[in-house]
């Protein structure tokens, strides 16, 4: 079925998209990609030590979205689970160790995606079949899950009354294709969840 996930033998998941479907897709990962950054220093290191022991920064981001792609560990702003004095400087700590492994994964998710996309090939009708490991499916469900979170952010989705919201725009809103790419990620997100869990 068109613009759904599917189950392959043996494990793997297999969508069948057109070219517009890849071609939005692959500009949101390379969007994300570059909100993410490059790693620790700009350029992979020779010394894989140096990688492993880098640390990060202690401080959240300032930019909304990835504030969400990467929350504090421990509470935040009106949290019942202790001072806030506290919480902030273990979530901290916990930032500066584990930031940049957060971050890889998610540059990982993304070239995953990039790369399975301009290696998809045409099944003749119009539409190009695109073939996933179980590995691969694990990249792209990661992928999904933070282009939809980055969306969201922007969108100001908060909980389920917002995205219900997001139901009811007009045409005419300026944030329409942004909702439909939302709600259309969502929808490939569910059923590759399914794909995988079946």
């Amino acid at each position: 079925m068109p613009g759904h996930f599917e189950p392959i033998p043996g494990g793997g998941a297999t969508v069948a998209l057109d070219e517009v479907e890849i071609s939005i897709i692959r500009s949101l990962a390379v969007q994300l990609l570059e909100l993410i950054g490059p790693g620790p220093g700009g350029e992979p290191s020779d010394d894989p030590l140096a990688e492993i022991f880098a640390e990060g920064p202690s401080e959240p981001p300032a930019d909304p979205v990835m504030r969400r792609l990467l929350p504090d560990a421990y509470g935040g702003p009106g949290s019942e689970r202790g001072d806030e004095d506290e919480l902030r400087a273990y979530s901290s700590e916990f930032r500066r160790f584990t930031e940049n492994d957060l971050r890889a994964k998610k540059r990982d998710d993304a070239l995953v995606v990039i790369r399975s996309l301009d290696a998809a090939t045409s099944s003749g009708e119009g539409e190009i079949g695109l073939k996933l490991t179980v590995e691969e499916s694990r990249h792209w469900l990661g992928a999904l899950n933070d282009l939809r979170l980055a969306i969201g952010t922007r969108l100001e989705v908060a909980d389920e009354d917002d995205a219900e919201l997001l139901y009811r725009l007009p045409d005419s809103d300026p944030r329409k294709p942004m909702v439909m790419a939302y709600l259309w990620l969502g929808g490939l997100q569910e059923t590759l969840v399914e794909t995988l869990t079946g």
